[in-house]
């Protein structure tokens, strides 16, 4: 198993990518360690978890309050004897589809703030116990929109060249420390709507503007890209085992394309 007896933090854990990610985890051999701000959804990602027999443990907190997740973090690294791997896979509903000329400030600010600062306190807070350690493994979430020219995502595209920013940065910085950062830059994911309230509201959103209905949408995304086809749940949560293993020991600071091609680096 790629990630015996890891540690693995996941904020968000609840969501769909976050959820299938943990779920991966643990079939990697991973102790898992949930936590967001709807104990329901995390304890349906428990379940099938502990259906498996690995170790998981549920937590409900605030990613954007910096004192719960130091708190937390804090109580996992005691209790478990440290903190091998964290991903942020916390999701916020945000305005999109607005032409830059009639998005206010407050609907512009609202998505970079949010993933910046939740990205900020998870990162920091798990990578003081990391360096203690002298290895780690931070993963972040972004989406092809950071390379977008729009029109409508002004909000989101800044907050995700922000996360590819901010992840290209911690590499350079904690890299001496033994610790890897790596960005995974996923397109839509079709499961995601069907999974995820908040993947759902916000396709639904984007297609309406669009005028068209969501399938129209979907397989309009996937017939552009030199793939012909979205990524799935397991193409995203099977890459984020292999970057936080051993295996993609010698990767950091770079941003894993799992776009089918839309986006070519």
């Amino acid at each position: 198993m790629l990630l015996e007896n890891k540690n693995a933090v996941i904020y968000g854990g609840g969501g769909a990518i976050g959820g299938a990610v943990a779920r991966a985890f643990a079939r990697e051999g991973a102790n898992i360690f949930l936590a967001g701000r709807t104990l329901a959804k995390l304890d349906a990602v428990a379940g099938d978890i502990s259906a498996t027999g690995r170790s998981v443990e549920t937590a409900q907190v605030d990613a954007l309050d910096e004192k719960s997740v130091e708190k937390h973090v804090d109580a996992v690294a005691s209790k478990a004897g440290g903190i091998d791997i964290v991903l942020n896979a916390v999701g916020f509903f945000h305005v999109q589809g607005i032409p830059f000329a009639e998005l206010t400030l407050k609907d512009f600010e609202y998505p970079v703030a949010s993933y910046i600062r939740t990205n900020y306190i998870t990162a920091k807070a798990v990578s003081r116990h990391m360096v203690k350690k002298g290895s780690g493994v931070i993963l972040t979430l972004s989406t092809p929109v950071s390379r977008m020219t729009g029109p409508g995502f002004m909000g989101h595209c800044v907050a995700c060249a922000g996360i590819e920013a901010m992840s290209r940065h911690l590499a350079g910085e904690l890299g001496k420390n033994g610790i890897r950062v790596i960005c995974l830059r996923s397109h839509m994911i079709p499961e995601a709507a069907a999974l995820d309230s908040h993947s759902r509201d916000m396709f639904h959103r984007n297609a309406e503007l669009a005028g068209i209905s969501l399938e129209e949408m979907l397989a309009g995304a996937a017939s552009g890209t030199p793939l012909n086809r979205l990524p799935t749940l397991a193409d995203v949560s099977n890459t984020a085992v292999f970057m936080a293993s051993e295996q993609a020991g010698a990767m950091t600071g770079t941003v894993a394309n799992l776009t089918s091609g839309f986006i070519l680096d």
